[in-house]
């Protein structure tokens, strides 16, 4: 692919850490060094916290990287809801179109989704410049209203579908990250040749000190089973399901820990006080490195959804866990794109969701079955190491990219 030029439009970017930040980020940044000159339009940061780093400020701009960074203000509601959820969205449109200016002009746009303001962008750009643009789907917009459990998504899914699946048809090509998220497309009227399927890739920093190290700094006993729940918490995540399953749990030599942050955070930790949990830890979010001490100290690592959560998305959290080879248990529907995942990887039990008796027997079953638990750890590293490296990822993204911007030449 000959040098482009190559506007980015997301709503998430570094250095925020979780979802699919690190995504936009890496691709952003590897175009850079294929030769590439980028853009990237974008907010302040805000998530998993919804704590926006504006700290006053409407506008900045920055190089990182390499990368050209342009970021606007959007109002982050603190609390998840339909109607502050379009507010987000709103305010991330209308203040991003200042930021989408590029000389020399672009050759292609890429937008990322979740945040229609950011597939809108993109499309808004592309119109303006008379060029080409591809649209990345990481969850599916639609689908999240209805599914994820906010307040008066059931309400307002039938008109995010339509905005979302409009886009997408408008899209000269689009990316998805699941195999499953294709079918959605396809009935939306989008001609399944121009959808192509990324992977993420498992991100991993190498760990600094020893397991022990980190069991002993966090006041883990060397014979406890420790299970991590690492990354969002909010209300897709169904969290409490892990909370009853630490009640379940009491007398066992087993610990649940919840690493990350999140909208439903504070109320977690509430409940969990409220059902007098000592077995149940609650850390901050972690730099690189640290996240990958604490899987690596741990017996288990753990992916909890809503009973309605089957299509909307596939989590970015994964990757990192076949890398770190532990087993994984996921309390997820059997149609969903997680349970799918799971199932190519060979590595972990999925246990129904909403079911804290069916997580703890899981919990249970692996704690006293080291050999079980140690088969599927290694099957979980050779799934991350064939699949999902970050160079075999990388090329079907720029392969993406490329693909785009040649769609209309």
């Amino acid at each position: 692919m000959s040098s482009l030029n190559i506007l980015i439009t997301t709503s998430y970017y570094s250095p925020e850490r979780a979802g699919s930040a690190p995504y936009v980020t890496g691709l952003a940044e590897h175009l850079g060094t294929r030769g590439h000159r980028v853009l990237v339009a974008t907010s302040f940061p805000h998530y998993p916290e919804w704590r926006s780093g504006a700290k006053g400020r409407l506008v900045a701009a920055e190089t990182c990287r390499g990368i050209r960074v342009r970021r606007r203000w959007s109002y982050v509601p603190r609390r998840q809801s339909a109607v502050h959820r379009a507010l987000y969205e709103t305010t991330l449109y209308a203040s991003g179109l200042s930021a989408l200016p590029m000389k020399p002009r672009p050759d292609v746009v890429i937008g990322t989704s979740p945040s229609l303001a950011a597939a809108a962008l993109a499309a808004t750009a592309a119109a303006f410049y008379r060029v080409p643009y591809g649209l990345v789907f990481q969850d599916l917009m639609g689908l999240a209203a209805l599914q994820s459990g906010v307040a008066g998504g059931g309400r307002v899914a039938t008109a995010v579908r339509r905005v979302e699946i409009a886009l997408a048809r408008r899209a000269d090509r689009i990316a998805v990250i699941a195999e499953g998220f294709r079918a959605y497309f396809e009935a939306g009227g989008v001609d399944s040749l121009r959808i192509d399927r990324v992977r993420n890739w498992s991100r991993r920093v190498e760990p600094l000190e020893s397991a022990a190290e980190t069991r002993a700094r966090f006041g883990w006993p060397a014979d406890e089973f420790v299970c991590v729940h690492a990354g969002n918490m909010g209300q897709k995540q169904g969290l409490d399901n892990l909370l009853e399953a630490a009640a379940l749990l009491r007398g066992e030599r087993v610990r649940i820990v919840l690493a990350g942050d999140g909208s439903d955070r504070a109320r977690l930790g509430a409940r969990a006080r409220e059902l007098d949990l000592d077995n149940v830890d609650f850390l901050e979010p972690q730099e690189p490195g640290r996240w990958e001490e604490i899987m690596q100290a741990s017996n288990v690592l753990l992916v909890n959804q809503r009973k309605a959560v089957a299509d909307m998305s596939l989590p970015s959290k994964l990757t990192a866990y076949f890398a770190a080879g532990r087993p994984v248990i996921a309390a997820a529907s059997a149609e969903s794109e997680t349970a799918h995942e799971i199932d190519a990887a060979g590595e972990g039990i999925v246990v129904p969701p909403e079911d804290p008796v069916a997580f703890q027997h899981a919990i249970l079953s692996l704690e006293r079955d080291q050999q079980l638990a140690a088969a599927s750890s290694r099957r979980g590293r050779r799934y991350a190491v064939s699949h999902l490296s970050a160079e075999t990822t990388l090329a079907e993204w720029e392969d993406f990219v490329a693909r785009a911007a040649a769609s209309r030449g």
